[in-house]
């Protein structure tokens, strides 16, 4: 049986200190021209991986490529050591075997290409380094893709980086990895297959696929892998085809390689489907939170749900000496001038209680990472009441947007918050907006963290270090 390359993919998603999540989606092929009644073939997904001490590949992994999951799997790497280097290589291939009956040993793996990750480090002091960012715009129109190799080179820009020696240990995607909706006047979708093409066309770009097949990449979501400010337009009929159609494509794009999905006894095949889209995740001296901020509104009185909510506290309470990276699609802070239902300022009560919980419990090493706003600043929230109370907020965006963006008059950089906290929540030591297309490399210690960004085309915009 040969291994073939897969047409998406390999994207690196959760990576432990002992084991990685590999995802990808095989070919839709018919068994022959004449049988096309029976429906696509029978796939299977495989991946193995190597030590950089071990000559010979490790037995591979088996997983099922599933129809009704875009033909889709994800691939369970288990057995590793922390903080180490390994090879991978991943595919799928035709088989009519029940899975129990397949040999691994039986594949042929000619022409797969070969790549490389590092696991998670289990010293609670080590440094790490993250890239991060929001909003690769991919405009189709009449039928194709406009735009590709323009969005694609910031990619290529953070690929340069890593191969001139700079460690990354993670990336993290805080939404609109897709616009459903092209700019909400070209044939928004609506349909399963139509989310799932938008998926298929901006994970395949060849520098985005080949950056997610080394670095353990973290998704998020936000209005777009809907629609523009979701739910607040949605209608009736929106919630009934509109939405189930995108969670289903966002579930298996997004979602399938994150740390939702158990994993059965052996820990080597995944056991069950979320039904959240929160989860955290741990590396080094960092504790991330990856927030769903889009799915779970109420109204203007949630941005979250209480469950999230109560999860985030209990995270947030506990492991007091790590950084508490908290990722939000919509910045925390600081809010536009002109008001805005869509982000956190639109919630001001939850808003508040989050704030208040970071004060009240003596929270310290705060950090929170957002996109959306189509421009890339970091600023620091103090208080009045407590002078060590600090939290730094990070926000990166777009990654590519040919369109006109906001300008530094848009935000409130200095000043009060809006609050009805008595605590007296202050913006200060922020940096100067940048308001074209870029990326941010966040470099995270137990002392602080510095802030850097860069442009689309790998020249560095800005450089700022908060310390804790």
């Amino acid at each position: 049986m040969h291994v073939q390359r897969f047409e998406v993919g390999p994207i690196l998603g959760y990576v432990e200190t002992h084991r990685a999540r590999v995802f990808g989606r095989a070919r839709l092929e018919w068994r022959n021209e004449d049988e096309k009644a029976l429906g696509p073939r029978r796939c299977f997904g495989a991946v193995r991986a190597r030590s950089d001490d071990e000559h010979e590949y490790r037995p591979a992994t088996i997983f099922k490529a599933l129809p009704h999951f875009d033909l889709t799997g994800v691939g369970i790497v288990s057995g590793l050591d922390p903080d180490t280097p390994y090879s991978y290589q991943a595919g799928w291939f035709f088989s009519e075997s029940e899975p129990d009956d397949l040999d691994a040993e039986e594949l042929v793996w000619d022409g797969v290409p070969e790549h490389s990750f590092r696991t998670a480090s289990a010293d609670p002091a080590a440094q790490r380094s993250f890239i991060f960012g929001s909003c690769r715009y991919l405009l189709r129109l009449f039928g194709g893709y406009v735009f590709e190799s323009r969005g694609d080179k910031t990619f290529l820009s953070i690929l340069k980086q890593m191969e001139k020696g700079t460690r990354t240990d993670g990336f993290i995607m805080l939404g609109d990895q897709i616009y459903a909706d092209d700019l909400n006047f070209v044939g928004p979708d609506s349909q399963v297959d139509e989310f799932l093409k938008r998926y298929r066309a901006a994970f395949s770009q060849p520098h985005l696929s080949r950056l997610m097949s080394s670095v353990p990449t973290y998704m998020t979501l936000d209005d777009h892998e809907i629609e523009d400010n979701w739910p607040h337009k949605a209608d009736a009929r929106d919630l009934q085809v509109k939405y189930p159609a995108a969670i289903h494509a966002y579930s298996i794009y997004q979602v399938a390689h994150s740390p939702l999905g158990q994993l059965n006894a052996t820990g080597d095949r995944l056991a069950s489907v979320p039904n959240r889209f929160w989860y955290d995740f741990s590396d080094g001296c960092c504790d991330v939170f990856m927030l769903d901020a889009r799915t779970e509104r109420q109204g203007q009185v949630e941005i979250i749900g209480p469950e999230q909510m109560l999860a985030l506290k209990k995270w947030l309470a506990a492991r007091r000496n790590q950084v508490k990276i908290i990722v939000s699609s919509v910045p925390l802070f600081p809010d536009f001038l002109e008001p805005s239902s869509d982000k956190w300022s639109g919630f001001l009560s939850q808003r508040d209680e989050l704030l208040n919980f970071i004060h009240d419990k003596r929270v310290r090493k705060v950090v929170t990472l957002s996109g959306d706003v189509h421009c890339s600043m970091s600023v620091e929230l103090v208080s009045e009441a407590d002078p060590k109370f600090r939290i730094i907020s990070v926000v990166s965006s777009p990654f590519y947007w040919p369109y006109p963006h906001p300008s530094r008059k848009t935000f409130q950089l200095e000043g009060r918050l809006l609050s009805q906290s008595p605590y007296g929540y202050t913006l200060t030591n922020a940096s100067t907006p940048v308001t074209t297309e870029n990326f941010t490399r966040l470099t995270v210690a137990p002392e602080g963290v510095e802030v850097a960004v860069f442009g689309r085309k790998g020249e560095r915009k800005d450089t700022r270090s908060y310390p804790f």
